[in-house]
C-alpha cells in the first residue's frame, strides 16, 4: 500500500535552492540592464495596481492642498490679511496699487494707538458705491474663493485705510498759530504727511467719543477722512469695532517694500485725555 509522498528535508532544501537560483537569475537579469525586479522575475504590473497608485497620489495631493487652504484661511482670519491700495489718500506712505499686510491682532488682542495706520470697514457712506469688475461666472467665483482664503488681496471695495490721530477721549483741534494739529493741547509735528501738504486746510474741533477713532489720510489735501464726514453715520468718527487691523508692511511691488512702524515720537508727549469720553455715538439717520 503506497502513501502520499511527504516532502523530506532534502525536498525542502531543494525547493529553497530553487528559489535562490531564481533570485540569482533575477539578479543576473538585473545586471544585464533590467532594473525592475517584477520584470526580472517575469511578473507584470496589473492595470489595477497602477490605477490604485495614481488615485493614492491624487488623494494625497488633494489633502495637502486642502490643508494649505485651511491654514491660509486661518492666517487671514486671525493673524494677517493682504489689502490692495486703490486711492491716493495715504500718499506718500502708501501708493496706488500697493499691497499691504495688515495685522488682525488689532484690535482683537492689542489696542489701537495714535499714529497707527488702520484698515476699517466703511462706517457709512464714506465710499462711493463700488461695483466689482465682472470676470465671468468662473472668474468671479475663483476671485471670491481666493480672496476668502487669503490668496488674493482684498480690493478694499468696502474698506478704507487712514492714520489714527485721536483715540477715545482725545480733544483734536486744528489749527494752532503755526498751522499744526493739536491733540489734548499738544501740537503734532507730522513727518509722515505728504511733502507739500499742510496738516489741514479746514479747521475742526472734536472730542473723540468712547469706542471711536478720529482718522486722517497722510495726503491731507486729497483725503475724505473724519474731517469731511461729519454729516455721515457716527459723525465722521470710526467705530473701533469696524477696525480690521493695522497695516505693518508694504510687500508689493518690490520697489515699495517697507515696514510701517508707529511714529511714536510724534505722540510721545501727548497727555492722556483729562475728561471721560462721551458715550458711544449712535449712527446718524440717513433718511
Amino acid at each position: 500500500m503506497s502513501f502520499p509522498h511527504e516532502p523530506s528535508a532534502l525536498d525542502a532544501d531543494s525547493h529553497l535552492s530553487g528559489t535562490q537560483d531564481a533570485g540569482a537569475e533575477g539578479a543576473k537579469a538585473g545586471d544585464d540592464g533590467v532594473d525592475d525586479p517584477d520584470i526580472a522575475l517575469g511578473r507584470h504590473r496589473s492595470p489595477g495596481r497602477a490605477r490604485s497608485g495614481i488615485l493614492g497620489l491624487l488623494r494625497e495631493t488633494a489633502i495637502i492642498i486642502g490643508c494649505a487652504l485651511v491654514v491660509s484661511w486661518l492666517i487671514k482670519t486671525f493673524l494677517v490679511q493682504a489689502f490692495y491700495i486703490p486711492s491716493e489718500s495715504m500718499r506718500d506712505t502708501l501708493e496706488v496699487g500697493d499691497r499691504v499686510m495688515v495685522s488682525r491682532m488689532v484690535p482683537r488682542v492689542f489696542d489701537v494707538h495714535r499714529g497707527d495706520i488702520v484698515v476699517f470697514l466703511d462706517p457709512g457712506d464714506w465710499l462711493e458705491p463700488h461695483e466689482q469688475p465682472d470676470r465671468g461666472p468662473l472668474g468671479n467665483a475663483a476671485t471670491t474663493a481666493l480672496t476668502m482664503v487669503g490668496l488674493l488681496p482684498a480690493d478694499t471695495g468696502e474698506h478704507l485705510i487712514k492714520r489714527t490721530i485721536g483715540v477715545p477721549g482725545d480733544h483734536v483741534t486744528c489749527c494752532d498759530a503755526d498751522g499744526l494739529i493739536e491733540v489734548n493741547g499738544v501740537a503734532l509735528h507730522e513727518p509722515y504727511i505728504r511733502p507739500g501738504s499742510v496738516p489741514s486746510q479746514v479747521p475742526f474741533d472734536e472730542v473723540v467719543p468712547e469706542g471711536m477713532l478720529f482718522v486722517m489720510g497722510d495726503n491731507r489735501q486729497n483725503s475724505a477722512d473724519s474731517r469731511f464726514n461729519t454729516t455721515k453715520p457716527y459723525g465722521g468718527f470710526v467705530p473701533i469695532s469696524n477696525v480690521v487691523g493695522t497695516a505693518f508692511a508694504t510687500v508689493w511691488p518690490f520697489g515699495h517694500l517697507e515696514i510701517h512702524r508707529n511714529p511714536g515720537s510724534v505722540f510721545a508727549v501727548v497727555p492722556e485725555p483729562t475728561s471721560t469720553p462721551s458715550p458711544t455715538m449712535e449712527p446718524a439717520s440717513t433718511n
